[in-house]
C-alpha cells in the first residue's frame, strides 16, 4: 500500500513545518491530489490516522482537494480537462494530447494552533 509511504513523506514535511515553539498542534492539512496521481483516497485516509499518531498532527483533519486531469491538444491548441489519460480532446475530438497536469499531489496548506 503506497499510501502509507505517501503519508510518511507528508508527516516529515508537516513535522518540519510544525517544529516551532509557537505551534502546539496541527488541526488540518489540505492536500491537492491530481486525478491521475494514482492515490486511493480511502487508503490514504486510513494511513493518515496511523502515520500521524504521536505527532503534532495526530487527530488533524485531512482534506483532499481533487485536481482535474489537463492536457494540451495539439490539434486545436487548447488546454482542456480530460477524464482519463487516453481520452480524446473534448473540444475537437483530436488525439494528440500532451498531459499538463493531474498527476501531482502536494500539501496546499495546514492549520496550526
Amino acid at each position: 500500500m503506497h499510501e502509507m509511504a505517501l503519508c510518511e513523506g507528508i508527516r516529515r514535511v508537516v513535522d518540519q513545518a510544525a517544529n516551532r515553539p509557537d505551534v502546539t498542534r496541527v488541526t488540518r492539512v489540505r492536500l491537492e491530489i491530481g486525478q491521475f496521481a494514482g492515490v486511493e483516497k480511502a487508503a490514504l485516509s486510513f494511513a493518515w490516522e496511523v502515520v500521524m499518531r504521536g505527532s503534532k498532527a495526530e487527530g488533524a483533519d485531512l482534506v483532499m482537494i481533487d485536481l482535474p486531469g489537463k492536457a494540451l491538444c495539439y490539434d486545436c491548441m487548447e488546454e482542456v480537462e480530460i477524464p482519463e489519460r487516453l481520452s480524446p480532446c473534448p473540444r475537437c475530438g483530436g488525439g494528440k494530447l500532451l498531459p499538463q497536469g493531474g498527476d501531482e499531489m502536494q500539501i496546499k496548506d495546514m492549520e496550526v494552533l
